[in-house]
């Protein structure tokens, strides 16, 4: 702990009031909404594009916070609080750190790359702990602010640190290798993500390498021949320590992958002194073979004994990062973060719980929280605390840390019921006890938390559609990125969200402080209003017999027609001048939206019932289409022409917008006061231009239900359409046109991804299931499939029945069960 004096001379900061300069700070908070609250926590109020921690300074202050790095004086008085004035917030906040780093001698491992870092940290910090106390940043915390905060978290307990960072422009890996100050260093390998940020990719490998400024060590794979060429001429030869997987390689380490069927022996051998290590891998794919490589080479030049890892590596599995959001029983929602536990990682699954709950009562299921470098006399009253702040009505705790401290959760009104070992509570299930709650299954992995999740979790199909919403959040971003500060934004959830499932995606963008939502009919807006969501909502099609609805639940519709708005001003009567509405021009997509020839009686009903305009806006037909671009500047002279119009009969002006997800990347000079954000949001450029910079959103995937092997001339599936041209094996898979997968998929016309391979469809596609071949691969039943998804896009599987990505999103049956992820 640091007093606040000493705070103020380590971040250069201008004090503003110093009360109480020895008032000792613990905890970091760069969010309002999450963290430990109390006069032991430092708020940094940073400012982003669309958001400004300064405006929540008051509220923590209620809420007990007592120190601040502001970059403003404040506008309410703080009495008693210490407060420092500083230029940049995020500085601060990592040069305080950066100190904090310094008081540390134990070896560090920095790892940066493009893929694989996270994995690598989270092996490596596996295998560590065999016999150390291992500081690491919880999940993919690797940002300028994510990095910081993990790096906080190292004390006096703790043997090696194990640090992932990420950066996305130029400039920003000096600050963080500051803070992580690595004695040994990972390269994984370079790939595409954030290229937007650098010149080229020799200048991203050049930016992620000065992570290594001080190690004395730099591990990557010689096969990455531009790596190796930056981290060349950056560092000498002896800092530089390749392997490689190539038997006339000269790297430093020779390493052989020899695959069985289920495992993988890794020979690791060195060039220089002959010395050679084996150990066996329960790994087959090439990607985790790489992650796991750099891990073991790391282990041997820190001098471990890779022997002794052996029982750890048999335990490794694919790492889920993910925070999954699961429909449970009784009406129950989970948030399965049943991978690890400790008090950041813990802060962040609070947070989510909070933020995405469609209920009202929390429970925590909790496992001893391992690895906090903390005495569990100061470590559970902070949990404890923490779940009183984000208002948890019950704890179930299981693991004799947890049961020794039960008289510390006894101070707080929540209730508490405490067992040894995951066991005991199973033993003691009941289903009866869960209902209409949200839960947050939250464990260290040893406690193996996965046969809680089973009893609660609903039991669902195979199918399901996994929804990243880290990604939805970047893409948002990306949009957000290429909008004036002022331009508001609507997002379109309408079709269930583009097959996503509104509630939950509706709910992450009012957290992220999207202006409007736009649904197709008012049903939409009620379910949304009904499951908490405040943000103003666009009814696009509203039935003049929702019009008492629409005023009950605060949406807004649009109005198109003569007609319906006088139906609209005749059942609401002097109600209608209360409830905004918006007005659709029809400047060529002839769909909906008054002609020009009534804008004049539209003007003198406007003025008749003194109406609430808060937007007039038009569609835009094919601004996705480089052809149609002078029709689409017509378009647009003729709504400005309608806009100009309307307005001065009105007296002021509305919001303007006609770009869609197209038209703000292709016609941005038309961005006005809004746009509306539908397609791109979930992953799909329809202009083609910026795929590069989005992120899918959405990846549908199914299981082999079983496989069969025949011979040539046998016929497979409704009206013998397949025919077996040679002896086949093929692959029936639970997915049919009943879940979305079209028709038009079968006979050959698609293919879907299969444990690293292509299968075409085989035979008509069926109901509830589709057959594909799987000639000549390692195909087991059970084994998952990918219809689409990173791996096979979505864009891909509307090329091949020549339709659109709207339609194969939207027709993803209901039965579908939608899975949500959190990444960090």
């Amino acid at each position: 702990m640091i007093k606040f004096s000493e705070i103020a001379k380590l971040v250069e900061g201008k004090p503003i009031q110093i009360p109480q300069p020895q008032l000792v700070m613990q905890h970091l908070l760069t969010d309002s909404r999450g963290g430990i609250q109390n006069e032991a926590a430092l708020f940094f109020a940073i400012r982003g594009e669309r958001h400004d921690g300064h405006q929540y300074v008051e509220a923590l202050f209620e809420q007990g916070v007592r120190q601040f790095v502001l970059e403003q004086v404040p506008t309410v008085e703080l009495a008693g609080a210490n407060v420092l004035l500083v230029r940049n917030s995020v500085r601060a906040l990592q040069q305080l750190v950066a100190h904090h780093r310094q008081q540390f001698t134990i070896p560090v491992v920095g790892i940066t790359g493009s893929n694989g870092k996270t994995i690598v940290k989270e092996w490596l910090s596996q295998l560590l702990s065999t016999s150390e106390s291992v500081a690491r940043n919880p999940k993919s915390y690797n940002s300028q602010i994510g990095v910081p905060l993990s790096v906080w978290g190292l004390n006096a307990s703790h043997t090696v640190g194990v640090f992932e960072a990420g950066i996305s422009q130029v400039g920003e890996m000096e600050h963080l290798t500051g803070i992580i100050q690595p004695t040994i260093g990972i390269f994984t390998n370079i790939g595409s993500a954030h290229n937007e940020g650098f010149i080229d990719q020799r200048q991203k490998v050049q930016e992620k390498a000065i992570l290594f400024t001080n190690a004395h060590t730099i591990i990557y794979r010689k096969e990455y021949t531009l790596i190796e060429q930056v981290l060349s001429e950056m560092y000498s030869p002896g800092k530089c320590c390749a392997w490689s997987t190539e038997t006339d390689s000269d790297a430093a380490w020779q390493v052989r992958w020899e695959k069985a069927d289920t495992v993988t022996r890794i020979v690791i051998q060195s060039q220089t002194t002959g010395r050679t290590e084996e150990v066996q891998v329960p790994f087959r794919d090439e990607a985790s073979l790489e992650n796991i490589t750099h891990a073991l080479v790391c282990g041997i030049i820190q001098g471990y004994n890779l022997e002794r890892w052996q029982p750890a590596l048999r335990q490794l599995r694919p790492v889920s990062m993910r925070m999954e959001m699961k429909q449970g029983i009784n009406q129950c929602y989970l948030v399965d973060d049943s991978y690890s536990n400790d008090l950041v990682s813990l802060q962040l699954a609070l947070d989510f719980l909070v933020q995405q709950s469609q209920n009202e009562c929390f429970t925590v299921i909790l496992s001893d929280v391992l690895q906090s470098g903390q005495q569990a006399g100061d470590l559970y009253p902070q949990v404890a605390e923490l779940l009183a702040q984000k208002g948890i009505h019950r704890l179930i705790g299981i693991g004799p840390a947890l049961l020794e401290q039960q008289e510390v959760f006894q101070e707080y009104s929540f209730q508490t019921e405490l067992f040894e070992n995951t066991q005991a509570f199973l033993q003691r299930f009941h289903p009866g006890n869960f209902r209409q709650e949200s839960i947050l299954v939250k464990g260290a992995r040893m406690f193996h938390f996965e046969q809680i999740v089973q009893r609660l979790q609903q039991k669902i199909q195979s199918t399901v559609l996994e929804i990243t919403l880290d990604a939805l959040t970047h893409t948002l971003k990306v949009f957000r990125g290429k909008l004036s500060p002022q331009t508001r934004i609507m997002v379109m959830v309408k079709a269930f969200s583009y097959g996503g499932a509104s509630f939950e995606i509706a709910n992450l963008l009012q957290f992220h402080q999207v202006d409007y939502l736009g649904v197709a009919y008012a049903d939409e807006g009620v379910m949304l209003r009904e499951h908490g969501i405040r943000t103003p909502i666009l009814v696009l099609n509203p039935a003049p017999d929702t019009f008492e609805t629409i005023a009950a639940y605060h949406l807004e519709p649009e109005i198109y027609s003569l007609r319906m708005l006088r139906l609209f001003t005749e059942q609401l009567g002097a109600r209608a001048s209360q409830i905004p509405i918006h007005l659709k021009l029809d400047t060529g997509m002839h769909r909906l939206g008054f002609a020009f020839d009534e804008l004049e009686e539209l003007s003198q009903v406007l003025q008749q019932h003194s109406l609430q305009v808060n937007t007039i806006f038009s569609h835009l037909s094919a601004s996705d289409e480089a052809r149609h671009d002078e029709f689409t500047e017509q378009q647009v002279q003729l709504y400005q022409a309608g806009y100009e119009q309307l307005t001065k009969a009105l007296g002021y002006r509305p919001l303007r917008h006609i770009l869609n997800s197209a038209g703000i990347i292709r016609f941005p000079q038309y961005q006005w006061d809004m746009v509306r954000l539908g397609i791109g949001l979930y992953g799909v450029d329809p202009s083609g231009q910026e795929s590069e910079l989005l992120q899918p959103v959405s990846t549908l995937k199914t299981v082999v239900s079983q496989v069969k092997h025949l011979k040539k001339g046998e016929t497979i599936g409704y009206g013998r359409r397949g025919v077996a041209k040679q002896d086949c094996t093929i692959a029936t898979i639970a997915i049919g046109y009943a879940d979305g997968y079209d028709r038009g998929f079968g006979n050959g016309k698609a293919t879907v991804w299969v444990n690293g391979h292509h299968a075409p469809t085989l035979g008509s596609v069926c109901m509830d299931m589709t057959m594909i071949d799987i000639t000549g691969m390692e195909v087991s039943e059970g084994d998952e499939v990918i219809i689409f998804g990173p791996s096979l896009s979505v864009e891909t599987l509307a090329q091949w029945i020549d339709t659109i990505p709207y339609e194969i999103l939207t027709n993803i049956g209901e039965r579908v069960k939608r899975v949500f992820y959190r990444d960090s």
